[in-house]
């Protein structure tokens, strides 16, 4: 049954509200307020925002002497409004009566130079080229026959192709997905898929060096695992019972192999490497090499290096200048958490803290009151360094700030891809930094809100701390009068 937060919010979007629009498909990808994940939804409703925008701007050249622009492609000025638009699934949305509004605008940014690029390039060449989705390939190539355009899945493929290599040459949140993808696609002759095959099935070892010699990159890997005797599984945590008593001959040639396989981008090859650097019995025996090894694992995210990495940082926090104590460490703990490794968990819990439970804490009246204030902030006619109070007041309560730290956090520097980090030593130099742990989509979403109404005004007009604090208690005072009667009448 949908939530009544839900419901209100579904009102408003039928009326026309962009906002609406986008918090209800954003609802649809993430789950938020309990609705089903449903992307087809998600997308009618990116759509719904979109024509309202840019009936938006037709409404404001109409009104004036300028010449209203014909779009006959998406504008990719809407597009880069629909903060959702590039995280939706689109090959999830194939049966959507919006699907045409979604591929249209995903060729349009995957073509320009903003920041969602890659991931609209990244999510074309996944729908187009995926050995695994030739299903929804073929039913595309006749959607695309029945859309009477020039287009063919041919020629769209090999753009999807050059998307695909860009992305794996460059550096970006997608480079290794795109190199695992071309891995899945290197056996392209018959005679290597037939070595591949006879070692599968046949454990066929001459059949896997061939494979190997041929460039075939999990061939690579699995050789080398082999020769060093690490577990064979493809993700190697541990060596096997006998990996000790492994020759240095066997180690040099699993070294080689290796070096081949993590040259073609493969994670596991590069945390294997590590691993036989360590060795004591290994000829080339190199510490440092290791730690660069399974460093370059981490950063192509497998997930045991991750962890490995975040330990070794938070055991030499000491040691490592950073402007806050731990938060390297943490960031590489929290992606290993976020791959379920169990280990993760509890070491994240030393490194972070967690304030998950924003009803319990003591601003959670305050900031409900602050919330109404700010939907309704025309209303009040409230003043611009109110409205950053509200803002500061919610977040405090999502996060369980302390007053000083609710005065004085830099709002704008908080928020990192993990955690928010809270110092406010620049007035109080003996309260030490805080690392908290954001862990819910309202969190990110108050995050978000305030670094947009903080971005947006002067860096003075909160002035210091004394005015700070008198503008709290009248603030406070104010919302307390305000909405607390609102509440005792409802």
């Amino acid at each position: 049954m949908a939530s009544r937060e839900f419901l209100k919010i579904l009102q408003t979007a039928r009326l026309g509200d962009v906002s609406a629009q986008q918090s209800l498909a954003s609802a649809y990808l993430t789950g938020a307020f309990k609705t089903p994940i449903q992307p087809a939804n998600a997308l009618i409703w990116l759509e719904k925002s979109y024509l309202s925008i840019q009936n938006q701007i037709v409404s404001t050249f109409s009104s004036g002497d300028l010449e209203m622009p014909i779009l006959e492609a998406p504008s990719l000025q809407i597009l880069e409004k629909l903060e959702e638009f590039s995280v939706l699934p689109l090959a999830s949305t194939f049966n959507s009566p919006a699907f045409s509004f979604g591929w249209k605008s995903f060729w349009a940014l995957a073509g320009a130079s903003v920041p969602a690029c890659h991931a609209a390039q990244w999510q074309l060449a996944d729908l187009l080229l995926h050995p695994d989705k030739k299903d929804l390939q073929a039913e595309l190539a006749n959607w695309l026959v029945k859309q009477e355009g020039d287009e063919d899945l041919a020629s769209l493929k090999k753009i999807a192709k050059q998307f695909l290599s860009n992305l794996a040459e460059s550096e970006t949140a997608f480079t290794h997905c795109a190199k695992e993808l071309l891995i899945k696609l290197q056996p392209k002759d018959e005679a290597l898929s037939s070595l591949w095959n006879s070692w599968l099935a046949d454990n066929n070892e001459s059949a896997l060096l061939q494979a190997a010699e041929l460039g075939l990159t999990v061939a690579k890997l699995t050789l080398g695992l082999k020769l060093a005797q690490l577990d064979e599984a493809i993700s190697p945590k541990k060596p096997s019972v006998d990996a000790g008593a492994k020759s240095n001959a066997s180690l040099k040639k699993a070294a080689y192999w290796l070096e081949l396989a993590a040259k073609d981008g493969d994670r596991d090859a590069w945390f294997a490497l590590g691993e036989i650097y360590r060795r004591p019995q290994f000829s080339g025996y190199n510490a440092a090499e290791s730690d660069r090894c399974f460093d370059r694992a981490a950063d192509l995210g497998h997930a045991q290096a991750q962890l490995r990495r975040g330990a070794n940082l938070w055991r030499k926090r000491e040691k490592i200048e950073e402007k806050v104590r731990g938060l390297q460490a943490s960031y590489w703990i929290w992606q290993a958490h976020q791959q379920g490794v169990p280990e993760a968990k509890e070491l994240l819990s030393k490194v972070l803290e967690n304030a998950s439970s924003p009803k319990s804490n003591d601003w959670y009246e305050l900031a409900t009151y602050a919330e109404k204030a700010l939907n309704h902030h025309a209303e009040h006619k409230l003043d611009e360094e109110w409205i950053l109070l509200c803002h500061r007041l919610i977040i405090a309560n999502q996060f369980n700030l302390s007053k000083a730290e609710l005065l004085l956090c830099e709002v704008g520097q908080l928020q990192h891809e993990h955690c928010i980090v809270v110092d406010i030593r620049h007035e109080l130099p003996k309260i030490l930094p805080r690392l908290i742990q954001i862990d819910s989509t309202q969190q990110r979403r108050s995050l978000l809100a305030a670094g947009k109404a903080f971005a947006s005004s002067e860096s003075e007009l909160e002035g210091n701390l004394r005015q700070r604090r008198y503008r709290f208690d009248r603030v406070t005072e104010w919302l307390n009068a305000t909405f607390s009667q609102d509440q005792a009448v409802a």
